[in-house]
């Protein structure tokens, strides 16, 4: 069933095109990677897909409604959610209470009427901080947290809205590469068991060519490519613009690409 469906989605700034009419589907609980070098266009086009800005041309449909343009209180009511490159918390808090309050958001009861607000939903939390490793440290300010530590986090406050539609933007940067694979595993496996579509951007080409069902590559704004990773790597138009004439993709998708 077709989640995410876009088409021509274009957006420029001062007459310089940071997306060029790309289109792409998305089927709930497929894993799909959007690549590219550093100013492609990647996060342009999450800032479309959830809100943050209205694109100046093309259709963006979430199970067959057109969203296109709707802010992104109207994306979250509708099921969208996203991490960020530099994830966001509420450092004050605990992770607990970082959860329980991504709930209680989600729920539309941050004024709770009836008793604290910090007494809601912690059953709740403390089963979304058990897969992303972070049950133990419930009690912790997140101030404290280290930066993978803080990316579980985020991750499970995204989940905590039951998402349709997860946003993922370089969600393993930062992070040592034991942990890079372990964050992905389990936003890959909530996906598949939720029916979540997952899109993601990643630097990371291991990360990418493990977890993703499909892969799309931008190169200044446009899509020059797409399918599967052995696909990606064979296409010549990605080995000269993502990578450089002279690279190519390794048969284990060999490290990061340049910044």
């Amino acid at each position: 069933m077709t989640l995410l469906d876009v088409a021509g989605l274009s957006k420029s700034y001062g007459g310089v095109a940071a997306v060029r009419g790309i289109g792409f589907a998305l089927r709930a609980g497929e894993v799909v990677a959007l690549i590219g070098p550093n100013g492609a266009g990647k996060s342009t086009c999450f800032d479309m897909l959830n809100g943050q800005i209205r694109p100046d041309a093309g259709t963006i449909r979430l199970d067959g409604v057109d969203v296109t343009g709707a802010k992104p209180r109207r994306m979250a009511a509708r099921g969208v959610a996203r991490t960020f490159q530099v994830a966001a918390t509420f450092a004050s808090m605990t992770v607990r209470e970082n959860v329980q309050a991504a709930c209680l958001i989600h729920a539309g009861a941050m004024a709770w009427p009836f008793g604290r607000a910090d007494r809601r939903f912690v059953a709740e939390a403390e089963r979304l901080l058990d897969p992303v490793g972070l049950l133990a440290q419930a009690g912790r300010p997140a101030a404290e947290l280290a930066y993978g530590d803080v990316k579980r986090l985020e991750l499970a406050m995204a989940l905590a809205g039951e998402p349709r539609l997860l946003l993922m933007d370089e969600p393993t940067a930062g992070m040592a590469p034991a942990e890079r694979h372990a964050l992905m595993g389990v936003a890959v496996e909530r996906a598949r068991r939720a029916a979540i579509g997952l899109l993601f951007t990643e630097h990371d080409m291991d990360i990418v060519f493990g977890h993703a069902d499909r892969v799309m590559v931008l190169s200044r704004g446009e899509l020059i490519a797409r399918g599967s990773a052995d696909e990606v790597r064979r296409d010549p138009r990605v080995r000269a613009t993502y990578l450089g004439g002279g690279s190519t993709f390794s048969a284990a998708a060999g490290g990061d690409a340049p910044a």
